[in-house]
């Protein structure tokens, strides 16, 4: 892989984010929304991040859910382990390297049928360096990293 100075430095600034205050909640969200308020049946379903409407909502593992529409919706109620991001929607990178940190809904990965969901796209690219060896890492600090 060759790097630029501009990949070089965003790579840089990917790697001295800082973490979040995870307080114990179990699922990244603001003000109550979960992931931004994206729709997590999309990534699947759509193949990329979709924004959710509060129109289409369902409360799941202390947050509120936002979805594209009501199929999805109804799917994610159905089976929400199979849709809703790992680690809480936590970047998955940072919880490889045992500490919680916000995500961006364009910096995403579905690995083995599981949504994985990265603080940017530079972290990202980290984080596809080596997918399997970071999914280790970051069940053994799941979710210990919530404390």
């Amino acid at each position: 892989m060759h790097l630029t100075r501009r990949t070089a430095l965003a790579l840089l600034g990917a790697t001295i984010a800082l973490p979040v205050q995870a307080s114990e909640n179990p699922v990244f969200s603001e003000n109550g929304i979960a992931i931004n308020g994206y729709d997590p049946v999309a990534y699947f379903t759509a193949g990329e991040p979709t924004e959710g409407s509060t129109d289409h909502s369902t409360e799941w593992n202390g947050s509120k859910w936002l979805f594209s529409n009501a199929e999805n919706k109804t799917s994610f109620e159905a089976t929400p382990e199979k849709f809703a991001p790992q680690y809480g929607g936590y970047c998955a990178y940072a919880v490889s390297k045992g500490y919680t940190a916000s995500t961006q809904p364009d910096a995403w990965t579905i690995h083995e049928g599981k949504l994985y969901l990265n603080y940017n796209k530079a972290v990202r690219l980290l984080w596809s360096q080596d997918i399997p060896g970071h999914i280790s890492s970051a069940d053994g600090n799941w979710p210990d990293v919530l404390n």
